[in-house]
């Protein structure tokens, strides 16, 4: 893995989540609620919780001494819930431009609300955030889906690479 690798995946998912935002705008404050059966029961918490972990990770790396947990700040507004998720978004990218490639193996210490210590390296972190993203923009596409609105086309990183013309790392 390099800093380039990161960066490359900062921007693919900064790419991604635009989409998908662009997908969020479009759709009525009822759909924003509805309830849909996935791991969050609507796509106004499954983006919540989407751009609360990224913003979660984003103040750990910072070492930000009380990382902001997002569902606990915001109720749900949808432009509040876009705005925080597009700056951790372009926070992340900023991040790995701005990281030493040579500390991709030095680990960072956090705590999870359960209280417990633990420890995963900077390259783990950075890999984890963007398939955490990936994981739930899929599971939005399909709660979109449900909820009406059908607009929706391929977020794979290989549309990414193959519509923005970025060599593969």
């Amino acid at each position: 893995m390099t800093k380039q690798y990161f960066i490359t995946q900062a921007e693919y998912n900064i790419w991604a989540n635009n989409i998908v935002h662009s997908w969020l705008e479009k759709i009525s404050d009822e759909q924003w609620e509805q309830t849909i059966v996935s791991s969050f029961p609507s796509l106004s918490a499954t983006a919540l919780h989407t751009a609360g972990a990224e913003t979660i990770w984003l103040d750990r790396l910072n070492k930000v001494a009380e990382p902001r947990w997002l569902p606990n700040m915001i109720k749900g507004g949808k432009r509040d819930v876009q705005d925080a998720w597009k700056n951790s978004s372009t926070g992340l990218k900023s991040f790995i431009e701005n990281f030493e490639e040579s500390k991709l193996e030095q680990s960072v210490s956090f705590k999870r609300p359960d209280g417990n210590t633990y420890e995963l390296q900077h390259y783990q972190i950075f890999g984890h955030v963007f398939n955490h993203s990936t994981y739930h923009r899929g599971q939005i596409v399909t709660m979109l889906r449900q909820a009406g609105f059908t607009s929706v086309h391929s977020i794979d990183m290989s549309t990414y690479f193959w519509t923005s013309k970025k060599p593969v790392p």
